[in-house]
């Protein structure tokens, strides 16, 4: 996310065939409940709020739903609570015990078997471990109101290392196990944690990702930290790693050295910090969003509850890194919640073959699917035989999350993966808000391709023109929110100025989510992508999203990213990067081909003036595109952080290839 939104004209109007998708008779025999949300919500925001916080177990009952002081907010005051107990204890000394709560598959490939490594937690041994390692970390002097930073691979114990710090009141800050030492010194100073917990290691695509190495690189400058506590992942055998002697401490060795009794829970209120999570990305001081406890933990169970559908007999899969917030989200913090069965995986979603999401579907009966449109158009490039290898006739749900999803894209993922039946709920939401805040609900929301509907129930979402008042429907603005809501960040850690600066200050009393949208004729609401991705060409505006739509709807196109570049007369012209799908020839008479089938699709202005084929896209481990890395190349400028890519050398073999010509 930029930190500066810029203030660009009308958002040019995204031209997408709409198509009607009715929800399943199953499903429909649920939608008299789920409707009444969306007129509860209506008529008292705050009541529908309050009920909501019936879900989570209170210590200390609040006494007022809301505070509200532009921008600054306290929701559920006077209540206190302890977000592990609401996503462990009462599962694991109820009925749920014996409840799978964490399915996990490593990803080294085991030969004969169907995937790597595999755990099952339940909840009552979900519970065992967060107690034992609460007692750890407090051993290791962790305190209520402390930081802790977490740099660990995608194994249980990352989620357990989380539950644990909010046992004790400590704020986590989870940093991607893909950051380099640089950035995670700056996380660890700007947080000022005082324990960092990481593992040996940790498998990415056959390769050990050295974690420890990193932390110990990255601790020469924290002068903060007082201990790291090191998980022992890959083994010595594998990547021995040597311990500093009065500073580190394995893990191991501090749980088995935990007493055996479980470790009370520290009551906090419900603005207390639960976890900072530093946005990724951007340059300069990293922005570390404040998330607090009891508005945070309602809105993510609210939300997990009534757009995945949740049932007590679901197996859910969020994709998502725990280093992101969707990880924080919708794979550990709001499905614990709800006492759901969530399936962790640790590796790359193609390896060792292109068919590794689709196998573990069948292997685990996963019935909610929820993973990226980027992910979805990479499956798409791989063709339909990989998913008809497998039985995923458990899916009964389907969801996207990350950035906006291109109709073709939504099409072949309802059609292939959930076999024409599935529902498919497309998200829209942020690291600053949370929570979902604009999604279909399963069984009440009639579907378009590409667009993400209405504002769940409580959320006042609009969008607006330059002067902040509300656009005719049919028309494009930017995309506000006019009301609090419960999972909202609270600010910048350590920077109020900059967090009501970035947010607050474009459309005084709106929070400005830096995003373009238009509502359709029908109130859709269609998410146009970053507003400083929005062009001026010759005059015209002209949305990254919808040209990057065009092209991907011709049959011969898996991907693409399309980017402004400086232009002698017209101002700024369109450059679109471009990976075909197997079996295509990338040349000069498929970039023509494609030049005119975005001018015949959205018209001649349109039309980029260069196409540049490429293997793969810069993307995340979250799985955005990296549009802004794209641009370094195209103005030739000192590349910007890449510490966030799945695979740095997709950038490299980029640059290398690239040479300012037409193609």
């Amino acid at each position: 996310m930029s930190d500066t939104p810029s203030s660009s004209g009308m958002i040019s109007a995204l031209l997408q065939e709409e198509r009607r998708f009715p929800p399943p008779p199953a499903l429909a025999a649920t939608a008299n409940g789920k409707a009444d949300l969306y007129e509860r919500a209506a008529k008292d925001p705050l009541a529908f709020w309050a009920e909501m916080a019936g879900g989570i177990d209170w210590a200390t009952p609040f006494t007022k739903v809301l505070d509200w002081n532009v921008p600054w907010a306290k929701w559920f005051v006077g209540g206190t609570l302890n977000a592990s107990v609401s996503c462990v204890d009462r599962h694991a000394l109820g009925a749920r015990r014996n409840k799978a709560a964490l399915i996990w598959e490593g990803e080294p490939h085991v030969a004969g078997n169907l995937g790597g490594e595999t755990r099952v937690l339940t909840y009552g041994d979900l519970y065992r471990e967060v107690n034992r390692a609460a007692h750890a970390i407090r051993a290791l002097g962790i305190e209520k109101g402390d930081r802790v930073a977490i740099y660990m691979p995608m194994v249980p114990e990352a989620a357990i290392a989380m539950l644990a710090c909010a046992r004790l009141g400590a704020a986590h800050t989870v940093i991607f196990g893909g950051f380099a030492p640089e950035a995670i010194r700056d996380r660890v100073n700007d947080s000022g944690a005082k324990l960092v917990i990481t593992a040996d290691g940790g498998y990415r695509r056959g390769n050990v990702i050295p974690l420890y190495d990193n932390v110990a690189k990255a601790v020469e400058g924290t002068p903060g930290v007082t201990h790291v506590l090191v998980l022992r992942r890959v083994g010595e055998s594998v990547r021995p790693v040597t311990l500093t002697p009065g500073r580190d401490v394995w893990w191991h060795d501090a749980l088995d050295a935990a007493p055996p009794t479980p470790l009370e829970p520290v009551m906090v209120d419900a603005e207390h910090p639960l976890y900072i999570l530093y946005t990724s990305g951007t340059t300069g001081k990293p922005k570390g969003m404040l998330h607090t406890t009891g508005g945070y933990l309602v809105g993510t169970m609210a939300s997990a509850k009534y757009v995945f559908d949740l049932k007590d007999d679901d197996v859910f899969w969020c994709t998502a890194d725990v280093g992101w917030v969707t990880g924080h989200s919708y794979l550990v913090y709001g499905p614990l919640a709800n006492g759901a069965t969530c399936v962790m995986y640790e590796g790359a979603p193609d390896w060792p073959d292109k068919d590794r999401f689709w196998q573990i579907i069948a292997k685990y009966r996963v019935s909610i699917l929820y993973t990226a449109p980027t992910a979805i158009r990479s499956f798409m490039r791989f063709g339909t035989d990989y998913p008809k290898r497998h039985d995923m006739s458990a899916l009964r749900l389907l969801g996207t999350v990350g950035e906006p999803i291109n109709p073709e894209a939504w099409i072949w993922y309802h059609e292939n993966i959930g076999g024409g039946r599935c529902p498919i709920v497309d998200t829209w939401w942020q690291t600053e808000t949370g929570m979902i805040l604009i999604t279909p609900l399963p069984g009440v929301t009639t579907t378009r391709p590409g667009s993400a509907t209405f504002a769940f129930p409580g959320i006042d979402a609009d969008v607006v023109d330059e002067s902040g008042q509300s656009v005719p429907l049919g028309s494009g603005g930017y995309l506000v929110l006019r009301r609090p809501w419960p999972a909202m960040a609270r600010t910048l850690w350590g920077d109020d100025e900059r967090f009501q600066q970035t947010y607050w200050s474009r459309f005084p009393g709106l929070y400005f989510t830096g995003d373009g949208a238009r509502r359709d004729e029908d109130g859709y609401i269609w998410l146009l992508g970053r507003v400083d991705d929005v062009l001026n060409v010759a005059g015209h505006r002209i949305g990254t999203m919808e040209v990057e739509s065009a092209l991907v709807s011709h049959p011969s196109v898996a991907e693409a990213a399309v980017i402004g570049v400086a232009h002698e007369i017209k101002g700024q012209a369109l450059a679109a990067f471009v990976t075909p799908r197997f079996g295509i020839t990338p040349d000069d008479a498929l970039a023509d081909t494609l030049k005119k089938h975005v001018a015949t699709t959205i018209g001649a202005i349109a039309r980029p003036d260069q196409i540049y084929f490429t293997a793969e896209l810069p993307k995340t481990r979250s799985a955005k595109i990296m549009r802004r890395l794209l641009r370094d190349i195209a103005e030739g400028r000192v590349l910007g952080d890449t510490t966030t890519l799945t695979d740095p050398a997709v950038v490299a073999d980029i640059r290398e290839r690239y040479d300012h010509s037409e193609a």
